[in-house]
């Protein structure tokens, strides 16, 4: 009998493990698709086909690169719509009575409607620019900061550039999935400047620990330029992390932007050593100065933690 419930529990055990493994499994499918969906080979292509226009035309007009990508990508259907296709309208603009160019009709909010046509993608792109410089309703966006693609987004809207209610959130969905913002970047810097200081297009997310500043660092940065991005000299940056001048930055290290502190924040008061733990590791994740760690603990420079110390923080 008891054989029996050992078996019956083995099983229901290995049962248990092999529904939550398969669980897994089915939800990292999910997610992959959910990624894949969102990263439409078509969109892709569309956009490494037009951004260099799209940033063109920002520094030119003053439009955010981002919105006019997403906006094409949107009002084209990546450049897959009829209008696209037949008549290289790739957003959607309409007639309009000071309209002199060539037409065509197609149906949208009504029957037969009359739209722009022309010879190609870039005399498109190009009226686009022009329609929201020179149309009256559109001159407030000209005054919201070009970075900000989400004010834009809903400017457009509220300027009845499209009557679909949710026309703003399907920009910013479409400008944050593919990464657009990136390349307004690209259209306030110039290619010197970014050739210079490449952390321009994708500056550091600064965090706080015990009262200062710190930022994760990634695999390829240098205190040469994480200096410059943040106008501290990489000798400061070095002293501050206790660190030396040839050490070589990895992707997660925490670097603080200045001086760490000789105790750890409240109510940080005692830290127990886990596997991996260094001194340095622990004076890095309280922003403690290391001599002041071995200090407190009244540890020499030589020792090393082991697994279940108990060390002091303040």
């Amino acid at each position: 009998m008891i054989f029996v419930n050992i078996t019956i529990f083995y099983n229901n055990r290995m049962y248990k493990l092999f529904h939550n493994f398969f669980v897994l499994i089915v939800f990292l499918a999910i997610s992959i698709g959910i990624q894949a969906q969102r990263k439409n080979t078509r969109y892709v292509e569309y956009i490494e086909k037009y951004k260099d226009v799209a940033v063109d035309h920002m520094k030119q007009y003053r439009i955010p690169a981002s919105i006019t990508l997403a906006q094409g990508l949107l009002e084209s259907g990546a450049g897959g719509s009829e209008l696209a296709r037949k008549s290289n309208n790739h957003f959607g603009i309409k007639c309009g009575s000071s309209w002199t160019g060539r037409t065509v009709r197609h149906t949208d909010d009504a029957p037969n409607e009359c739209f722009r046509a022309y010879r190609n993608a870039s005399e498109s792109y190009k009226d686009h620019s022009v329609f929201l410089t020179s149309g009256a309703r559109y001159a407030f966006l000209f005054q919201l900061d070009i970075a900000d693609y989400k004010a834009w987004a809903r400017g457009l809207k509220k300027a009845g550039y499209a009557t679909d209610p949710s026309y703003a959130n399907r920009l910013i969905t479409i400008i944050e999935d593919y990464d657009l913002y990136k390349y307004d970047k690209q259209g306030i810097y110039s290619k010197r400047q970014l050739r210079k200081n490449p952390w321009l297009l994708n500056p550091h997310q600064v965090y706080i620990a015990n009262g200062l500043a710190y930022i994760l660092a990634r695999d390829g940065d240098t205190f040469k330029n994480l200096g410059k991005e943040f106008d501290i000299s990489s000798r400061k940056l070095i002293g501050y992390n206790d660190l030396h001048k040839d050490y070589t930055l990895v992707d997660g290290d925490i670097i603080y932007l200045k001086a760490k502190k000789r105790k750890a924040a409240k109510p940080n008061t005692t830290y127990i050593v886990r596997d991996g733990d260094s001194m340095h590791t622990i004076a890095q994740k309280y922003a403690v100065k290391l001599k002041n760690l071995y200090k407190m603990n009244r540890k020499s420079a030589d020792y090393i933690p082991e697994v279940g110390d108990v060390l002091r923080l303040r």
